[in-house]
């Protein structure tokens, strides 16, 4: 231990036993999906199992919800499982003599919860999943993606406040697992778990995680936001890592979004709009109501035709803008982008403007902050 906190590897160490993780220090917030990730042997199987209790740490501690589990009895590690813990495992982990409602049960029988109550959350639970109708069937009779639902509904059943999900989708073909980490991410906005994700696949990451912990040889060597490793990668390790990572399907418009130069009131007219793109040497504008839910664009040549006119309002003068939300990957956004000079507008669900994404912008973040270079951009959103 004396070695390793002087700077040693477990290379270095390893006659003396594997060193499996070193010193990872971190914090996930409530709702959020922490992503582990990194090369197998990397450490972010064993981490994950000390956060339940599984494997204890040689030195430090885990904190579950201010509660240290590395310092209590082995009956309160069970409760605390029981009741905050549930984990969903590569390979399912599914009991083949009991059937899907069963499974899906198993955490609440355990607890002691009634028959009728834990069959009405088991079946709830796989309702979520897309697996009504299906508690009577037992594992053999599914495919590995509906296998893996359930995994999933058994601990969403559990109602824990932490989940653990460990290599969960890697067992899948790809068409499967993109429909999986999709419906993770629908339950995760109606139901806002905590949730730690173990995954080897950066893209798979990059797309899940709210905050991402890159591992090597047992120890963090980045920790940070999807946008913060792409543009900011801590080390030449996490640089040639990231290299290959198609930004067009991990950055979203929220990522690159950037406030309007000036905004244009609806109950304006054209000589204030001619006047505000002069000022800040814009060719157009964004227009908002007063409660700032976009009504469309003006560009410069109609604005000073409207001056030419006479026109004393905007009437006739508004162009639709096309809008995305924050969340939209960039890849959906390049055609509607090469089509509009002023860009993409990033609305909320109610229709109120959180920013634009300039052509030039979308065009930059393209870019491989490392070299410079841009990435090809997909032949089904070329233009």
């Amino acid at each position: 231990m004396k070695k390793l906190k002087e700077g040693a590897s477990r290379d270095e160490l390893k006659s003396q036993g594997m060193a499996a993780v070193i010193d990872a220090s971190f914090e996930v917030a409530p709702g959020e999906i922490f992503v582990v990730m990194g090369l197998s042997g990397s450490g972010k199987s064993t981490l994950i199992r000390t956060l339940n209790g599984i494997q204890p740490p040689t030195e430090g501690a885990v904190e579950i919800f201010g509660q240290d589990i590395t310092a209590i009895n082995p009956r309160q590690l069970r409760s605390i499982r029981r009741e905050k813990i549930s984990m969903v495992f590569q390979h399912f982990a599914l009991l083949p003599h009991r059937t899907v409602g069963q499974n899906a049960a198993y955490a609440l029988e355990v607890r002691g919860i009634n028959r009728a109550d834990r069959e009405a959350k088991a079946e709830e639970a796989l309702q979520l999943v897309g697996l009504g109708g299906y508690a009577g069937y037992y594992p053999h009779e599914l495919s590995g993606g509906m296998r893996q639902r359930v995994g999933l509904a058994r601990a969403l059943a559990a109602e824990t406040e932490l989940m653990l999900m460990d290599e969960a989708f890697s067992a899948l073909d790809p068409l499967i697992r993109k429909e999986m980490q999709d419906q993770l991410l629908e339950l995760q906005q109606e139901l806002g778990k905590t949730i730690v994700f173990i995954t080897h696949d950066l893209n798979e990451a990059m797309r899940l995680g709210n905050r991402i912990a890159v591992m090597r040889d047992g120890r963090i060597v980045q920790n940070g936001t999807t946008e913060e490793i792409l543009n900011d990668p801590a080390n030449d390790y996490v640089a040639q890592f990231i290299q290959d990572v198609d930004r067009t399907r991990v950055l979203t418009a929220r990522d690159v979004k950037e406030p309007p130069v000036a905004l244009l009131g609806a109950e304006q007219g054209p000589r204030a709009a001619h006047r505000l793109m002069r000022e800040h040497q814009t060719s157009a504008l964004c227009v908002v109501d007063q409660a700032k839910r976009l009504q469309g664009v003006v560009y410069e040549t109609d604005a000073a035709e409207g001056v030419a006119t006479g026109k004393d309002t905007l009437e006739g003068l508004i162009r639709p803008m096309p809008t995305t939300a924050p969340q939209t990957v960039l890849a959906e956004l390049l055609t509607a982008a090469a089509e509009h000079d002023a860009g993409v507008a990033v609305v909320d669900s109610d229709g109120r403007l959180e920013g634009v994404i300039p052509r030039v912008t979308l065009l930059s973040a393209l870019a491989d902050p490392s070299s410079g270079d841009f990435q090809t951009i997909p032949e089904e959103v070329q233009v």
